[in-house]
Protein backbone atom coordinates (compact mmCIF):
# COMPACT_ATOMS: atom_id res chain seq x y z
CA UNK A 1 0.00 0.00 0.00
CA UNK A 2 1.08 3.51 -0.90
CA UNK A 3 0.09 6.84 0.68
CA UNK A 4 -0.04 10.64 -0.60
CA UNK A 5 -1.57 13.52 0.57
CA UNK A 6 -4.89 12.49 -0.56
CA UNK A 7 -4.59 8.99 -1.74
CA UNK A 8 -4.60 5.38 -1.05
CA UNK A 9 -3.08 2.61 -3.90
CA UNK A 10 -4.05 -0.28 -2.56
CA UNK A 11 -5.23 -3.80 -3.21
CA UNK A 12 -8.31 -4.26 -5.35
CA UNK A 13 -11.32 -5.10 -3.13
CA UNK A 14 -14.67 -6.17 -3.78
CA UNK A 15 -16.08 -3.19 -3.25
CA UNK A 16 -14.22 -1.42 -6.13
CA UNK A 17 -16.87 -3.47 -8.63
CA UNK A 18 -19.54 -1.17 -8.79
CA UNK A 19 -17.41 1.76 -10.19
CA UNK A 20 -14.68 -0.09 -11.80
CA UNK A 21 -17.74 -2.04 -13.94
CA UNK A 22 -19.13 1.73 -14.83
CA UNK A 23 -15.62 2.76 -15.82
CA UNK A 24 -15.27 -0.19 -17.69
CA UNK A 25 -18.75 1.08 -19.38
CA UNK A 26 -17.58 4.69 -20.18
CA UNK A 27 -17.32 5.49 -23.46
CA UNK A 28 -14.40 8.15 -21.97
CA UNK A 29 -12.56 5.94 -20.30
CA UNK A 30 -12.61 3.78 -23.07
CA UNK A 31 -11.28 6.24 -26.02
CA UNK A 32 -8.10 4.56 -26.46
CA UNK A 33 -8.67 1.51 -24.81
CA UNK A 34 -10.92 -0.22 -26.93
CA UNK A 35 -14.55 -1.78 -26.98
CA UNK A 36 -16.12 -1.54 -22.94
CA UNK A 37 -15.31 -3.96 -20.75
CA UNK A 38 -18.13 -6.28 -20.00
CA UNK A 39 -18.61 -6.74 -16.07
CA UNK A 40 -16.90 -10.35 -16.70
CA UNK A 41 -13.81 -8.32 -18.13
CA UNK A 42 -13.69 -6.22 -15.43
CA UNK A 43 -14.05 -8.44 -12.76
CA UNK A 44 -11.11 -10.74 -14.75
CA UNK A 45 -8.67 -7.86 -14.75
CA UNK A 46 -9.43 -7.06 -11.05
CA UNK A 47 -8.34 -10.49 -10.36
CA UNK A 48 -5.56 -10.60 -12.55
CA UNK A 49 -3.82 -6.88 -10.81
CA UNK A 50 -4.00 -8.99 -7.37
CA UNK A 51 -2.33 -11.98 -8.92
CA UNK A 52 0.43 -9.21 -10.22
CA UNK A 53 0.69 -7.88 -6.64
CA UNK A 54 0.79 -11.19 -5.24
CA UNK A 55 3.74 -12.25 -7.21
CA UNK A 56 5.70 -9.47 -7.40
CA UNK A 57 4.57 -6.87 -4.61
CA UNK A 58 3.31 -4.35 -7.02
CA UNK A 59 0.29 -3.82 -9.58
CA UNK A 60 -1.85 -1.53 -11.12
CA UNK A 61 -3.36 -0.41 -7.60
CA UNK A 62 -6.76 0.68 -7.08
CA UNK A 63 -6.69 4.44 -6.07
CA UNK A 64 -8.82 4.94 -3.63
CA UNK A 65 -9.66 9.13 -2.09
CA UNK A 66 -8.57 9.05 1.31
CA UNK A 67 -11.30 11.92 2.11
CA UNK A 68 -14.19 9.91 1.76
CA UNK A 69 -12.90 6.55 0.55
CA UNK A 70 -14.03 6.66 -3.57
CA UNK A 71 -12.71 4.34 -5.83
CA UNK A 72 -11.46 6.42 -8.78
CA UNK A 73 -9.77 4.36 -10.98
CA UNK A 74 -6.10 2.58 -10.40
CA UNK A 75 -2.51 3.34 -11.12
CA UNK A 76 0.97 2.04 -10.57
CA UNK A 77 3.65 -0.41 -11.63
CA UNK A 78 3.35 -3.75 -13.36
CA UNK A 79 5.40 -6.30 -15.63
CA UNK A 80 5.35 -4.71 -19.22
CA UNK A 81 3.25 -7.29 -21.44
CA UNK A 82 4.30 -9.93 -23.67
CA UNK A 83 4.63 -8.27 -27.47
CA UNK A 84 5.50 -4.67 -26.76
CA UNK A 85 8.76 -3.12 -26.53
CA UNK A 86 7.86 -3.24 -22.83
CA UNK A 87 7.87 -6.74 -21.67
CA UNK A 88 10.90 -7.30 -19.47
CA UNK A 89 10.72 -3.93 -18.05
CA UNK A 90 8.61 -2.30 -15.25
CA UNK A 91 5.57 -0.66 -17.26
CA UNK A 92 3.78 2.27 -15.28
CA UNK A 93 -0.38 2.93 -15.85
CA UNK A 94 -2.99 4.67 -14.65
CA UNK A 95 -6.88 5.01 -15.21
CA UNK A 96 -9.22 7.01 -13.40
CA UNK A 97 -13.14 7.92 -13.88
CA UNK A 98 -13.63 11.03 -15.86
CA UNK A 99 -15.31 12.60 -12.52
CA UNK A 100 -11.25 12.69 -11.43
CA UNK A 101 -9.70 13.92 -14.45
CA UNK A 102 -7.96 17.44 -13.90
CA UNK A 103 -7.54 17.43 -10.12
CA UNK A 104 -3.91 16.31 -10.24
CA UNK A 105 -4.98 12.58 -8.59
CA UNK A 106 -3.14 10.40 -11.74
CA UNK A 107 -0.03 12.86 -11.37
CA UNK A 108 -0.18 12.35 -7.26
CA UNK A 109 -0.64 8.42 -7.52
CA UNK A 110 1.83 7.99 -10.67
CA UNK A 111 4.53 10.33 -8.89
CA UNK A 112 4.03 7.77 -6.10
CA UNK A 113 4.65 5.10 -7.62
CA UNK A 114 7.83 5.95 -9.43
CA UNK A 115 8.91 6.81 -6.01
CA UNK A 116 7.83 3.58 -4.60
CA UNK A 117 10.02 2.29 -7.51
CA UNK A 118 12.82 3.74 -7.23
CA UNK A 119 12.70 3.20 -3.15
CA UNK A 120 12.10 -0.70 -3.36
CA UNK A 121 12.67 -2.38 -6.85
CA UNK A 122 16.13 -2.44 -8.73
CA UNK A 123 15.02 -1.70 -11.58
CA UNK A 124 17.07 0.94 -14.13
CA UNK A 125 13.74 2.50 -15.26
CA UNK A 126 9.88 2.60 -15.91
CA UNK A 127 8.57 2.33 -19.17
CA UNK A 128 4.74 3.57 -19.81
CA UNK A 129 2.87 3.15 -23.52
CA UNK A 130 -0.31 4.48 -25.07
CA UNK A 131 -2.49 5.58 -28.42
CA UNK A 132 -0.72 8.21 -30.23
CA UNK A 133 -3.63 10.45 -29.92
CA UNK A 134 -4.22 9.80 -26.31
CA UNK A 135 -2.59 13.59 -25.27
CA UNK A 136 -3.87 13.47 -21.56
CA UNK A 137 -1.61 10.43 -20.96
CA UNK A 138 1.71 11.07 -22.86
CA UNK A 139 1.50 14.57 -21.48
CA UNK A 140 1.29 13.00 -18.07
CA UNK A 141 4.04 11.09 -18.72
CA UNK A 142 5.74 13.76 -19.92
CA UNK A 143 4.83 16.01 -16.71
CA UNK A 144 6.80 12.98 -14.85
CA UNK A 145 9.61 13.38 -16.64
CA UNK A 146 9.25 10.93 -18.87
CA UNK A 147 10.56 10.94 -22.52
CA UNK A 148 9.27 9.31 -25.46
CA UNK A 149 11.45 7.27 -27.74
CA UNK A 150 9.90 6.61 -30.89
CA UNK A 151 12.45 3.91 -32.10
CA UNK A 152 9.87 1.74 -29.57
CA UNK A 153 6.34 2.93 -30.99
CA UNK A 154 4.86 -0.09 -32.24
CA UNK A 155 1.69 -1.91 -32.80
CA UNK A 156 0.00 -3.45 -30.43
CA UNK A 157 -0.51 -6.93 -30.67
CA UNK A 158 -3.63 -7.00 -28.65
CA UNK A 159 -4.97 -3.35 -29.59
CA UNK A 160 -7.64 -2.80 -32.62
CA UNK A 161 -6.01 -1.60 -35.60
CA UNK A 162 -7.99 1.52 -34.51
CA UNK A 163 -5.96 2.01 -31.80
CA UNK A 164 -2.47 1.88 -33.25
CA UNK A 165 0.23 2.47 -33.31
CA UNK A 166 1.17 2.86 -29.81
CA UNK A 167 3.86 5.44 -28.54
CA UNK A 168 6.49 4.34 -25.87
CA UNK A 169 7.84 6.57 -22.66
CA UNK A 170 10.70 5.56 -20.34
CA UNK A 171 11.99 7.64 -17.59
CA UNK A 172 15.79 5.94 -16.02
CA UNK A 173 16.55 5.66 -12.21
CA UNK A 174 17.23 9.19 -11.02
CA UNK A 175 20.82 9.32 -9.54
CA UNK A 176 19.07 9.72 -6.16
CA UNK A 177 15.55 8.63 -5.41
CA UNK A 178 13.88 9.88 -2.44
CA UNK A 179 14.70 8.69 0.88
CA UNK A 180 18.12 8.25 -0.16
CA UNK A 181 21.28 10.26 0.98
CA UNK A 182 23.71 11.60 -1.42
CA UNK A 183 25.74 12.27 2.22
CA UNK A 184 28.35 9.61 3.06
Amino acid sequence: MIETERLILRRWQDGDRPAWHAMGRDPAVMEFLGVPLTPEAADAAMARQNAILDAHGHCFWAVERKEDGAFLGFCGLKPGPEGTPLFGELEIGWRLAPAYWGKGYAREAAQASLDWAWANLDVPGVAAMTVLGNTRSWGLMERLGMLRVPADDFIHPQAPEWLNPHITYRIARPAVHPGESTAG
